[in-house]
C-alpha cells in the first residue's frame, strides 16, 4: 500500500472525520488556512482551561491560540507543508502565545489564532524566526507592559502521535508540555525588561477591541 502523505486521505489516517479532513485539506494556502482559524469563535474556556485536539476544536467550531494553532498545522500537513509549531514567551503574570509556522522561498511567516487585533498572521517576509518573533514585540503586551520575553525552536507535530494532539480528548498536556519545554531563546534580558517603555495609552485602548466578545453567562 502506498505512503499517504498528503491531503484528505492523510487527514483520515490521521483521525479526522472524512468532512473535517477535506475541510482542511481544501486550504491550499496559508492565507486561507488563516481566514478558516479567523472563522473559528473565540474559546473563552468558561468551563475551565483547554488544550483541545483538532477533532475537538472543529467539532466546537471554536479555539483560542494553541488550538488554532494545532488545526492551522494539522492544514499545513495536509497541504504538504511541515506542521510546525513555535512558543513565544510571555513574562510572569501574562500568558504564551502559540503560532503556526511555515516557510516560503525560504522566508518565514506565521498563522495565528487572536481574539484581538495585533497577535495575528504574519507574512512569509521575515529571514530568520527570531525576526518573526520580534515582529510580535511591541503589541505583546498586557495593559501597558511589553511582555514577550522568549521564542522557541519549532515544534514538529510529525514526531509526536497524532493520538496526542489531533484526536485527544480533553487537554493536550504533552503537546503544552512539549513546547513549553523546549528551548526558548531570549528576545529581552532581565535587565533590559525594566527599562522598556510603555505602550502608548491609544495603543492600550486599540487592543482591548475583541473581534469575538464573550458571551453573557
Amino acid at each position: 500500500m502506498p505512503t499517504v502523505t498528503t491531503g484528505t486521505s492523510l487527514g483520515i489516517r490521521l483521525g479526522l472525520s472524512p468532512d473535517q479532513a477535506a475541510r482542511l485539506a481544501a486550504l491550499k494556502t496559508a492565507e486561507r488556512i488563516q481566514e478558516f482559524v479567523n472563522r473559528l469563535r473565540w474559546n473563552y474556556e468558561i468551563a475551565g482551561p483547554t488544550a483541545d485536539a483538532v477533532v475537538t476544536t472543529l467539532n466546537r467550531g471554536s479555539a483560542h491560540c494553541i488550538e488554532g494553532a494545532l488545526v492551522a498545522a494539522c492544514a499545513f500537513w495536509l497541504g504538504g507543508r511541515p506542521p510546525l509549531l513555535l512558543d513565544l514567551g510571555a513574562a510572569r503574570g501574562d500568558v504564551d502565545h502559540v503560532i503556526a509556522v511555515f516557510r516560503r522561498q525560504g522566508l518565514w511567516g506565521a498563522v495565528s489564532k487572536s481574539n484581538s487585533p495585533f497577535l495575528r498572521y504574519r507574512d512569509p517576509v521575515y529571514r530568520s524566526l527570531r525576526e518573526l518573533a520580534l515582529s510580535f514585540f511591541p503589541q505583546y503586551v498586557k495593559g501597558r507592559k511589553k511582555t514577550l520575553r522568549s521564542y522557541s525552536v519549532p515544534l514538529d507535530l510529525r514526531h509526536h502521535d497524532p493520538a496526542l494532539w489531533v484526536t485527544r480528548p480533553g487537554f493536550c498536556h504533552e503537546i503544552v508540555d512539549a513546547l513549553t519545554g523546549s528551548r526558548h531563546y531570549a528576545i529581552v534580558s532581565g535587565g533590559a525588561a525594566g527599562r522598556l517603555r510603555p505602550i502608548d495609552t491609544i495603543e492600550q485602548r486599540a487592543n482591548r477591541l475583541r473581534e469575538y466578545p464573550k458571551p453573557p453567562r
